[in-house]
């Protein structure tokens, strides 16, 4: 079994930055590829930014520039800095991987976290 937990959402003003956290535990013999997810309220979740073990990169058309995905594989963690934060990147964001508990498993299951809530008010 596998657990993402995520850490340090809030509330935020406009132009403000927050970090938020992600750990992997459990039965964990390999993380592919690291990602965060958002949902806003009425919509669909969306791909904010994801991370491959060799640390390529891709995100979100709206969050370039402004938000920084990275990871640490001996941890087993996923960050994003959030920067120049706007009202629009209010939801609850997800961590996810793809995360192989054996050898055999070349791609590995799809785990999600419960979601941190991100508020952008002033």
């Amino acid at each position: 079994q596998v657990q993402l937990v995520e850490f340090g959402g809030g509330l935020v003003q406009p132009g403000g930055s927050l970090t938020l956290s992600c750990a992997a535990s459990g039965s964990i013999f390999r993380i592919n590829v690291m990602a965060w997810y958002r949902q806003a309220p009425g919509q669909e979740r969306e791909l904010v930014a994801r991370i491959t073990s060799g640390s390529n990169t891709n995100y979100l058309d709206s969050v370039k520039g402004r938000f920084t995905i990275s990871r640490d594989n001996a941890k087993n963690t996923v960050s994003l800095q959030m920067n120049s934060l706007k009202p629009d990147d209010t939801a609850v964001y997800y961590c996810n991987a793809m995360v192989a508990v054996r050898p055999s498993e070349i791609v590995g299951r799809n785990y999600w976290g419960k979601g941190t809530l991100v508020t952008v008010s002033s």
